[in-house]
């Protein structure tokens, strides 16, 4: 029979049954439920990692194969703090006095990063084991782009350490008369082989220093989730490194997998197993040689004329391929951050400017192609001051009449403002947007700009015989080389070729680009009359005699154009410039030269500075290249063998 006081105890224990099984209940819909992400992740984090392959990103190459940019191997090096302060040894000091010098670190700074600290979540507060014991780091980056000569250096420095720091515990432990305990012998083994550890990187690399700078842009790091964890890798961060980021940069692979309590693969526990993709090569429409010609002419132009900048471009007048596009001061990106930001710009494509007279190919060719003149037609110059609407307009000389052509060679404001008069402001700014002007040429570069070409409702009763002389619009020299090459391409411009393939791994070409044309700006006829008046230019009587070549007909045009600064024209600033191209009849290259302020004391003008620049440059890539020249010199076979004919038919 059950007494009363057993009941009451049997009541007890169910009581005390039930409110263990209530709390139970509890922690388990606590763990289970309320706090499962949290601690699902955590555990992730103590059983799981996910080791990245990164992928190769993608060369650079030239037209011929030279190597513009490549990626190399490296190592980032890593710590593992809580092997090398243990409650077997303190080694922070030792290690950081080792490691200092070999990878150029100061010594205080880098002891403090090798102790061990708790690991903190979001809210500061130290995050635990599920067995209470505070989470250590044991991940600390110490540097990055490591070679791998340094990686050796530095596992040979940590071998020698641990082994040092062994042989001193052994003979402690004899003087105390023991061994040395096996977990003791772990962890200076540990020391060496584990506290430091390195995973593998790449660093992008440059060969050809500051050649093609702008071109080529520079790279940086950036982060992006892979495989459930942020990944770091190489980003584009200018030039073609950013705008064909995606077909360099490659796709990485992943591994995850269990590790033990050691903090060892489980191979048998492999979650994940990805394998990278390395990224594509780009070959460019650049050919170094030409590239470095260009660099070298404009570094001469900057010791001779001390300008702000000096640029240059090199095309094909009939693919629209860019084979050199340079411009001081460039900069070296292989450390880019050593330089200020104005030598990274890209002003070829990024700076605006008023043309000045190169821009007078615009209005003739438009007036010649609608026929509303001809080249024997004569204007009256005024004799070098033309006043219209009450404004004074005046020419460099006093010029009475002068033919369309003579126009062009000597470079006529007024007779320029006569013939955009004659057009009319919608035909003219037809005829300029036409050329290009006023829109982005497609280029696959970042930041170039659309350049200024006023609506005809905002031109003011002055613009008409403004325009034409190339002032009130502004471009960029790669739409002003474009718009030249059209005239050298029998009038049909084309769109600027960069890129001309990108290839895989084994050199097959994943894409091809072909040259492409924006459109037709003139007639056939109309394009050869300007190459007759363009040669003129390079002519004893003209502008641009210092633009003359030896073995080559060159047809161009001279721009000097005063600089707009804070709305007005400020005195003695100017940007000074020549394009043209050759062998004038049949045109291989066209080469545009622009000088941003030179000094005065050696000259200012188109002709005199830019012309001579182009000059060389031309020489220089027409021996390169091999260009078969189009006119016979004085000294040449071709020249003697006329002169000794002539003499025999004189005689008889």
């Amino acid at each position: 029979m059950i007494t009363a006081v057993q009941r009451r105890r049997m009541w007890a224990m169910k009581g005390l049954l039930a409110l263990a099984f209530l709390g139970l209940g509890f922690r388990l819909v606590d763990l289970q439920v309320l706090r499962h992400d949290r601690l699902s992740q955590l555990a992730k984090d103590y059983t799981q990692r996910t080791f990245f392959f990164k992928p190769h990103r993608g060369d650079i190459r030239d037209r011929r194969g030279n190597l513009l940019a490549t990626s190399v191997p490296v190592k980032t090096l890593c710590a593992d703090p809580t092997l090398i302060k243990h409650p077997g040894g303190d080694y922070c000091d030792e290690v950081g006095q080792a490691l200092a010098p070999l990878l150029s670190l100061n010594q205080a700074d880098l002891v403090p990063r090798l102790q061990p600290r708790y690991q903190l979540n979001e809210q500061g507060q130290v995050v635990t084991h599920t067995n209470g014991l505070p989470v250590m780091n044991r991940y600390v980056v110490l540097k990055r782009k490591v070679s791998l000569d340094q990686w050796l250096q530095v596992t040979q420095a940590m071998f020698q350490l641990s082994t040092q720091a062994m042989a001193r515990a052994q003979a402690a432990a004899k003087n105390q008369g023991r061994k040395l305990k096996l977990a003791e012998q772990n962890y200076y083994i540990g020391l060496g082989s584990k506290a430091i550890f390195a995973e593998d990187d790449q660093e992008r690399v440059y060969p050809q220093q500051r050649l093609a700078s702008h071109v080529l842009g520079h790279v940086g790091a950036g982060e992006r989730p892979v495989g459930g964890r942020d990944y770091l890798e190489m980003i584009g961060m200018d030039g073609v490194e950013l705008t064909l980021n995606p077909a360099l940069v490659g796709v990485p692979g992943w591994r995850r997998t269990e590790i033990d309590r050691k903090q060892r693969e489980v191979v048998a526990h492999r979650d994940q197993d990805v394998a990278p993709r390395n990224g594509l090569n780009v070959v460019l429409t650049l050919d170094a040689r030409i590239q470095e010609m260009a660099e070298e002419v404009l570094e001469e132009a900057m010791q001779k004329h001390h300008p702000i900048s000096a640029s240059a471009i090199v095309m094909e007048p009939r693919t629209g391929s860019i084979l050199a596009m340079a411009t001081l001061p460039n900069f070296n990106p292989n450390q880019p951050n050593l330089s200020p930001m104005d030598a990274l710009r890209n002003r070829v494509v990024t700076d605006l400017a008023e043309p000045g007279s190169t821009f007078k190919i615009v209005v003739v060719t438009g007036a010649l192609n609608e026929g509303l003149v001809r080249l024997e037609e004569v204007f009256d110059c005024e004799q070098g001051l033309f006043h219209f609407h009450g404004k004074p307009l005046r020419d460099h000389e006093r010029f009475g009449n002068l033919t369309v052509e003579q126009i062009i060679t000597k470079s006529s404001n007024i007779g320029a403002a006569k013939i955009g008069i004659k057009m009319g402001p919608d035909l003219l700014r037809r005829y300029i947007r036409q050329f290009g002007f006023g829109e982005r040429s497609g280029i696959p570069l970042v930041g170039e700009r659309l350049g200024t070409v006023k609506m005809v409702k905002n031109w003011d009763k002055l613009s008409i015989s403004r325009i034409p002389m190339g002032q009130e619009v502004d471009v960029t020299p790669l739409q002003m080389v474009m718009a030249m090459g059209a005239l050298a391409n029998g009038g049909m411009l084309m769109r600027p070729m960069l890129i001309d393939r990108i290839e895989d791994e084994q050199g097959r070409t994943v894409a091809k680009y072909q040259p492409q044309a924006a459109r037709r700006v003139c007639r056939e006829e109309t394009a050869q009359l300007m190459v007759r008046a363009l040669k003129t230019v390079v002519a004893t009587n003209g502008t641009a005699s210092k633009a003359r070549l030896e073995n080559y007909a060159v047809a161009g045009k001279t721009g000097t154009a005063q600089k707009v600064i804070g709305g007005v024209y400020a005195p003695d600033k100017y940007f000074s410039s020549f394009v043209g191209f050759f062998p004038a009849e049949r045109p291989e290259l066209c080469i545009l030269v622009v000088l941003d302020e030179p000094e005065r004391k050696r000259g200012y003008y188109g002709g005199q500075i830019a012309a001579p620049i182009f000059a060389a440059l031309a020489e220089r890539a027409a021996n390169y290249l091999g260009i078969q020249p189009d006119r016979a010199t004085e000294d040449s076979p071709l020249t003697s063998g006329m002169t000794n004919k002539l003499a025999a038919a004189a005689a008889n």
